[in-house]
């Protein structure tokens, strides 16, 4: 990737060796290689998600014990960020990489569907960064690195709802970096289309026609970064083809 502009703030960059991190949602494709790749960097990782299964070796790997939550219970997610607090001893950085999808025309979608969205998209991400807000405010270098979509600078037809989750969350994010920036840094990250396939688990439809999937590596890559300068929001450019830093 080119050099991207910095923007200064008061949190500063961020040392990863040592830092005690939980990477919620490390059962996913996305997850569960940014775990691995901040792991490399040094930092002291709990992951967490869904499925046990999927993070037993993440974490055999680590050293640590994996934390289950459900991103649409937020009991859930507040416990597994106070198990991974008392295991660490403390609480650097939380990476959120959760998320759902949904296809479809805006005036079909299915109550129970949009409900679920918000749900997983928007409230778990939030359950998650309110319970780890205070120890990320106890760090000399606390951080949050959410995951959330293109769609929220570029909502797309049969992608309605799928989008306004998108937008909503990046909107709580910006609300959050600048009530807290004295406290912790907060990276809203909005990667493309990736391969990952998540269109095919979607909740429901089917996805429109969609451009060429980018490589999850190089989102890890670019997020991984990001963290170590002052980076507050990696958006995609489509000249360029590459997530770039943004102004917040």
């Amino acid at each position: 990737m080119s050099p991207r502009p910095s923007y200064p703030s008061i949190i500063g960059v961020m040392d990863l060796d040592g830092a005690r991190t939980l990477v919620a949602g490390a059962s996913g494709a996305l997850g569960g290689r940014l775990a691995d790749a901040l792991h490399e960097r040094g930092a002291r990782v709990v992951v967490g998600g869904r499925r046990r299964d999927s993070l037993d070796a993440l974490a055999d790997r680590f050293g640590t014990q994996p934390v289950l939550f459900d991103a649409v219970d937020g009991d859930s997610c507040r416990r597994a960020v106070d198990e991974a607090v008392d295991q660490l001893g403390g609480l650097d950085l939380l990476v959120v990489a959760v998320g759902v999808a949904a296809f479809g025309p805006a005036a079909e979608a299915d109550a129970a569907v949009v409900d679920e969205l918000f749900a997983v998209n928007v409230l778990g991400p939030m359950s998650l960064v309110r319970a780890a807000a205070p120890a990320l405010e106890d760090s000399d270098r606390g951080r949050v690195a959410v995951l959330s979509a293109i769609l929220a600078d570029l909502p797309t037809n049969q992608m309605g709802e799928y989008s306004a989750t998108k937008a909503a969350l990046s909107a709580w994010l910006g609300v959050l970096r600048r009530e807290n920036r004295r406290g912790f840094g907060v990276l809203d990250v909005r990667p493309p289309h990736l391969d990952t396939g998540l269109e095919t688990r979607a909740l429901a439809g089917s996805p429109p026609p969609l451009p060429e999937s980018w490589p999850a590596g190089e989102v890890v890559d670019a997020v991984v970064a990001a963290l170590a300068d002052d980076t507050r929001v990696l958006g995609w450019d489509p000249k360029l083809k590459q997530l770039v830093s943004r102004a917040a």
